[in-house]
């Protein structure tokens, strides 16, 4: 376990949920579906000492958000008028939902908790939250995750690979794969290459679309094509598979995004399941779950990245041993009085208490499932 720190007393006095919707500025086609919209569940921790915690959840599906809800408010039951301990608590909890499973929607809303708890004592302690876990707030490399997604027009996803740079001086973008046909898959890598340059660091993603055989073929043809990772090429937890490509290709494989709890990426780095992590925020448990992923991935001395949740996950990867990359979306951006800003491809951690984030009332209105 991660060092123990020094936590300011607070006291938990309620848990707030506010469901919203959020158009992207960039349609996502991935292999599994094409994002237009994304929902998203802002939380917001109250405690008795005047401070609020804030965290999000990206659900999926709007009907997840209810049910969330709905195990927050369980959450507020069990953790009102408690010490806000995020380890503590996140202990505790895990114990209360043993029966259910501590999985799906159950750990998204303990992970979101997680998150607004480690807000507020940041805050409380008058510390960036990277501070708080004793590491500088310092520039994180990122790539722009916002686009790229599958397109049936080569030259729009040019465009939009250059368009994607320019948003922050990035020198890293990340691009869809998972065409119906490997020269599909090759046809739009060149097309984006040969706009963006050799220079830029090229990271594809297949979102668990191929069978091993298929992607063992494919991952062979992008041996030759200056391919920084290859992401999720098969089903998430088949690590076995994973392995196999691992040991067979030149190109890194990149996992993490569906680790459930640091356990599971325990198992799978034992497996040789990846050459660099990316760990979830809902997923591996929030910042207490990716404190002990962290530990792991510096144990094993392999490179940590982070998905999703920029605002956070930059705090994160500042107090990450192995740190990566942060894996940047805007989808957040216009609920914030403040986004996160990205500057020369780096996002600048903001010198403000806590993880930074304040909502934009009237957007989170405006934006609000009713």
């Amino acid at each position: 376990m991660p060092n123990a720190l020094k936590m300011p007393r607070l006291t938990i006095r309620a848990i707030k949920a506010v469901p919203v919707e959020v158009p992207l500025n960039f349609v996502l086609g991935t292999s599994q579906q094409a994002l237009r919209q994304v929902p998203l569940l802002l939380i917001d921790l109250e405690t008795e000492e005047g401070i609020t915690g804030r965290s999000y959840l990206f659900c999926y599906l709007r009907a997840a958000q209810p049910a969330i809800m709905s195990l927050l408010g369980e959450i507020e039951s069990l953790a009102k008028g408690q010490p806000a301990d995020p380890v503590g608590l996140a202990a505790t909890l895990a114990r209360r939902f043993t029966l259910i499973g501590v999985q799906g929607i159950v750990r998204m809303a303990l992970a979101g908790f997680d998150v607004a708890c480690w807000d507020a004592v940041a805050i409380a302690a008058g510390q960036p939250l990277a501070v708080m876990l004793g590491a500088e707030a310092k520039p994180i490399p990122a790539y722009n995750s916002c686009g790229l997604g599958i397109k049936d027009d080569l030259g729009a996803l040019a465009d939009e690979a250059e368009t994607l740079l320019g948003m922050g001086g990035f020198r890293a973008v990340k691009l869809r794969l998972g065409y119906p046909t490997l020269a599909g898959d090759i046809s739009a890598v060149r097309a984006v290459r040969k706009r963006i340059g050799d220079d830029v660091a090229l990271m594809v993603d297949y979102n668990q679309a191929l069978s091993l055989d298929e992607a063992m073929a494919r991952g062979r043809a992008l041996d030759a094509e200056n391919i920084y990772w290859l992401e999720e090429p098969i089903r998430h937890d088949d690590y076995a598979g994973e392995a196999a490509l691992a040991r067979a290709l030149n190109v890194p494989i990149q996992i993490g995004e569906n680790f459930s709890l640091p356990a599971s990426m325990a198992f799978a780095i034992a497996q040789g399941a990846a050459d660099y992590v990316m760990p979830d925020l809902e997923r591996i448990g929030g910042v207490t779950g990716w404190r002990q992923a962290a530990e792991i991935a510096a144990t094993h001395k392999l490179r940590m990245s982070s998905h999703l949740f920029p605002e956070v996950s930059a705090h994160l990867l500042a107090a990450t041993p192995t740190c990566h990359f942060l894996e940047y979306v805007d989808w957040a951006n216009v609920l914030l009085q403040e986004p996160l800003i990205v500057s020369d491809g780096h996002a600048l951690i903001p010198q403000r208490p806590g993880n930074g984030m304040v909502w934009d009332a009237e957007a989170v209105e405006r934006h609000r499932v009713r």
